[in-house]
């Protein structure tokens, strides 16, 4: 608090007056120059120019309609001349020989339309892909010459690579590589193709009514099946895999929640009167909590193996540190005459414990265990993609390959998804288990039921 002296003059209390203006309006623009300066360092000491020039935006927009779309391949042998199909260019999603969808005439000369004027010939000896209001790029393969590519006069035009070994041609409608032992043509359309039924299913290609009408008559758990063995999609061991992350967030965090418990009794000034054991404990549960799950999850791993378990041996050892400190705290701030009232009616220790303790730390037992059951589901993810268990594994997989981003779509959805039923599970869950009964009371009478509450 700021004081005047009453017995200065006019002027140099005036005087007074304004500095101390001064000083408060130098702050005022002191705190936002100083988080300007702090955020003009961060800008140069993280490289953002450069960070900006790397960028990609191009990359970025594949990766995005990747994620939506899918690609079917036309790939021609240029050694046998062979031409084969296949979504994604996967085995998996392979046309059978001789089959292709309408947009693709195979033939001695294979003509794939890419619509809006866009038609790419596979020839006998060359490939030629017409493109309105441009001409007709044409390639020769040779094993001895490489790629003898002819062009329309002019320069060439940026969406179009040429050298002397390959030629790669990208338009809104599709893409045509040539090389010296083969020729593509990739064509993008939208969804997820055969994210319920493979080619070689029965069921491709059907609609819902005519499933509905085939599941009525009989095969209902053939087409079930058929869905869950997709070889392309892997529903069932997308099942297992989420599986398994839930499994690794419960019995992490639920065997930290029953290791911590009897420890943190010996953490407490209220119940552990050895100030040497006292220390220790916390200092153990300071090292357990100050390393980082993930650190965890490599030492584990290194030391038992890559698995689910050493994920979930990595969450429980965290979980100890942390449970502990909390439960330790909850400990101290019981009320010391419930467990008198306890005591007074000739209860042994275990009993004081039981009826005089646990009942007032139960609330904050439920609540921490639930809202680390729900963080650790989404931390199962990234350990289950170190120690090789869980949907972190499958998304890791999927990344790596760098070509199927509608899977990692799919299994980023399917995280999600997950996450947020583990937040509704825990929600509805801690209000069963804390406000119990008196909650029920309580929601009855708001609706207008005669029930009262004392």
């Amino acid at each position: 608090m700021t004081t005047f002296d009453t017995n200065l003059s006019s002027a140099e209390l005036k005087q007074g007056i304004s500095r101390l203006f001064l000083k408060k309006r130098l702050m005022n623009f002191a705190h936002p120059a100083a988080v300007l300066a702090y955020l003009a360092y961060v800008f140069f000491a993280f490289d953002v120019p450069g960070l900006w020039q790397k960028a990609s935006l191009e990359n970025a927009r594949t990766l995005i309609s990747d994620s939506y779309s899918y690609k079917t391949h036309v790939t021609r042998d240029n050694r046998s001349g062979a031409v084969s199909v296949a979504i994604e260019g996967e085995r998996k999603g392979a046309y059978p020989d001789g089959t292709a969808p309408d947009w693709v005439a195979l033939g001695t000369t294979t003509v794939i339309d890419l619509e809006d004027g866009h038609t790419v010939t596979f020839g006998p000896d060359s490939i030629a892909y017409a493109i309105p209001g441009y001409g007709t790029v044409r390639a020769t393969p040779s094993r001895s010459a490489g790629v003898q590519a002819e062009l329309p006069p002019g320069g060439v035009p940026e969406w179009i690579n040429v050298s002397k070994n390959r030629l790669a041609v990208t338009t809104e409608a599709g893409r045509l590589t040539v090389t010296r032992n083969r020729a593509e043509v990739f064509r993008y359309f939208t969804g997820w193709e055969l994210f319920f039924f493979t080619l070689d299913s029965p069921y491709y290609g059907m609609g819902a009514g005519e499933l509905l009408q085939r599941a009525a008559s009989g095969e209902a758990a053939a087409i079930l099946n058929a869905f869950w063995t997709n070889k392309m999609w892997r529903h069932r061991d997308v099942a297992w895999a989420i599986a398994e992350t839930l499994l690794m967030a419960f019995l992490g965090t639920i065997g930290a929640g029953l290791i911590a418990l009897p420890l943190a009794f010996a953490a407490t000034r209220n119940f552990m009167p050895f100030g040497v054991l006292r220390f220790a404990m916390r200092r153990m549960f300071d090292f357990f909590r100050g390393v980082d799950s993930l650190i965890w999850t490599v030492v584990l791993a290194r030391a038992f193996g890559p698995g689910p378990l050493t994920g979930a041996l990595a969450i429980l050892v965290t979980d100890t540190g942390t449970f502990g400190k909390i439960f330790s705290e909850a400990l101290e701030n019981v009320d010391r005459k419930q467990i008198e009232g306890i005591a007074s009616t000739g209860a042994g220790p275990v009993q004081r414990y039981r009826f005089g303790v646990i009942p007032q730390i139960t609330p904050v037992l439920l609540s921490q265990l639930l809202y680390f059951l729900e963080s650790n589901t989404r931390s199962a993810t990234i350990i289950g993609a170190i120690t090789g268990g869980g949907i972190g594994l499958l998304l890791t997989q999927a990344i790596i390959t760098q070509k199927d981003w509608e899977e990692v779509a799919y299994y980023i959805t399917l995280i999600i998804l997950m996450v947020m039923l583990m937040d509704w599970f825990s929600g509805w869950l801690r209000r069963r288990l804390i406000q119990g009964d008196t909650g029920a009371a309580r929601r009855k009478t708001d609706k207008g039921s005669p029930l009262l509450l004392p």
